[in-house]
């Protein structure tokens, strides 16, 4: 058996065509748009999880700032309320430590 290279390849060409054809092509058209909305919504999904991790990443690091100021202010606030950091803040005010423990007073009613 001998085969004609032409008719070997004549397959291959009508098949291009129809692949390539204006009615194919118009046949298929609601595939193609359906492939260019996943393809927009692909897009639209990274485009929305990166912001989504840029706004995660600033909202951690907000909250490591405001950590640390919190301990600052805390280790401050208990330096300041040590009974001597407080003698030495009233001391311009006229105010001095009492020498003598204070008097309770009684109510006579009861």
């Amino acid at each position: 058996m001998k085969y004609n290279l032409m008719e070997l390849r004549e397959p291959k060409l009508e098949w291009r065509k129809m692949l390539l054809s204006y009615q194919w092509i118009v046949k298929n058209t609601a595939f193609f748009l359906f492939l260019s909305l996943l393809t927009v919504l692909y897009i639209y999904n990274g485009h929305v999880a990166e912001k989504t991790i840029k706004d995660i990443n600033r909202s951690s690091r907000e909250l490591k700032e405001l950590q640390y100021e919190y301990k600052t202010i805390q280790s401050e606030l208990m330096f300041q309320s040590k009974q001597s950091e407080l003698v030495k803040a009233v001391e311009p005010l006229g105010l001095k430590e009492l020498s003598q423990p204070p008097l309770r007073l009684k109510d006579s009613i009861y």
